[in-house]
């Protein structure tokens, strides 16, 4: 795939020789003028694609206003939002950021405080789950655990435990007096789009009311209807007490959100946490946009119906050239194809057929394209995946 240095860029990017300076709906243009359907969405961001007129004029009109005031003062653009997302979910409460590491620090700051506030200060330890992914900061990276991602930084951030995904005896054996919460995935993006089924989440929900423990789930990445719901966790029929957004929410627009309940966000009064950019104007007004228009049923309907062509299509090639792919996982428009052949000669192979797509672990290549994709241009996207896996299934075969 090949990568390009800029020296005045920090090169902690392994970035492809491709530049865009335009898109439209789901589809980008280069600096060559070539067209590029985008099965990325700026890795599941960009929900409602590109240059979407909604978006546009709700951004056009707030930077006429006010794009910044601080959260020294009132700003009835947030209340707005927060007022969208907790009608639409289990929430009562909500703190706004810029990204899902914000978001996951607010999270574990309110499990921590909601149990220091109950005289339990020992109770500060969180359970995650191996091969899971929650952020860059330290503290979110050691929630992930993935040695890989801590080497170099110093010793890791203490109060996180990782237990093997799955694992109920592991996960009983681990919780104890000292632990706050619990922290999940409802899939592991990063991890290879592994679904946690829906009754791995009841017991998660049953072991915390046993437990006295709060539950959180990580929907930086399926959240906002990612997968044919407006939330991840409405496939399970369990709620959680926090949940962490950001990626869709914004629209592409940097925007992040800790939702809580009222009993597990009670304590987080002023001074406990803050942010100086979070809630900005321009977030708001872009963000009530995206939920606006996602948040709608006939949306949601859309994006599963769609999802399901794309399953399916990706099945029958599997099916068909069972030498380069041996997988297909995932949940609405967040699935991906694991590979028997190196992910990055994939990745190349949908490039040069002009389809972009992002690498996840195991070997997986990940598929998220923008919400609105439609039937023709799923098909479109099939099409030119099973062209570039069929030209890497004649390489293979030759060797």
């Amino acid at each position: 795939m090949g990568s390009t240095f800029v020296q005045s860029l920090y090169n902690s990017y392994a970035r492809r020789n491709l530049c865009f300076k335009q898109g439209n709906g789901v589809w980008l243009i280069s600096d060559k003028g070539e067209r590029y359907l985008d099965f990325t969405s700026g890795i599941a961001v960009n929900v409602l694609g590109y240059a979407h007129p909604k978006l546009i004029d709700a951004l056009k009109i707030q930077a006429e206003k006010l794009w910044h005031i601080s959260n020294l003062f009132q700003s009835p653009e947030q209340e707005a939002l927060a007022t969208c997302l907790c009608a639409n979910s289990f929430a009562d409460k909500v703190f706004f950021c810029n990204s899902g590491a914000e978001a996951l620090e607010c999270a574990f700051k309110t499990a921590r405080h909601y149990h220091y506030a109950h005289g339990q200060p020992e109770r500060f330890e969180i359970i995650t789950f191996k091969d899971a992914f929650h952020g860059r900061t330290l503290a979110t990276l050691a929630a992930s655990g993935q040695e890989k991602y801590l080497e170099g930084f110093g010793p890791k951030v203490s109060g996180f435990i990782q237990v093997p995904f799955e694992d109920e005896k592991a996960l009983r054996n681990t919780i104890n007096t000292n632990t706050a919460a619990i922290l999940i995935e409802p899939i592991q993006g990063e991890g290879g789009l592994r679904v946690v089924p829906p009754e791995t989440l009841r017991l998660l929900r049953k072991l915390c009311d046993e437990n006295n423990l709060l539950l959180i789930l990580d929907e930086v990445q399926t959240g906002i209807g990612r997968t044919g719901k407006l939330f991840a966790y409405e496939w399970s029929d369990i709620t959680p007490d926090i949940l962490t957004l950001a990626k869709g929410l914004g629209g592409g627009f940097p925007l992040g959100a800790c939702l809580a309940t009222n009993e597990a966000a009670k304590s987080m009064t002023p001074g406990t946490h803050g942010s100086t950019f979070g809630g900005n104007l321009l977030g708001m007004a872009v963000g009530n946009s995206v939920l606006d228009i996602v948040s709608e049923p006939d949306f949601l309907n859309h994006v599963q119906h769609v999802a399901h062509q794309l399953k399916q299509g990706l099945l029958t090639i599997l099916e068909t050239y069972p030498d380069v792919i041996c997988a297909v996982q995932g949940k609405g428009l967040m699935i991906g194809i694991q590979c028997i052949i190196p992910q990055n000669d994939v990745i190349s192979a949908l490039e040069n057929e002009h389809i972009l797509s992002v690498s996840a672990s195991n070997n997986f290549v990940r598929f998220l394209p923008p919400l609105i994709i439609t039937d023709e241009e799923i098909h479109e996207g099939l099409r030119r995946i099973e062209k570039a896996i069929a030209h890497l299934s004649q390489i293979h075969n030759k060797k």
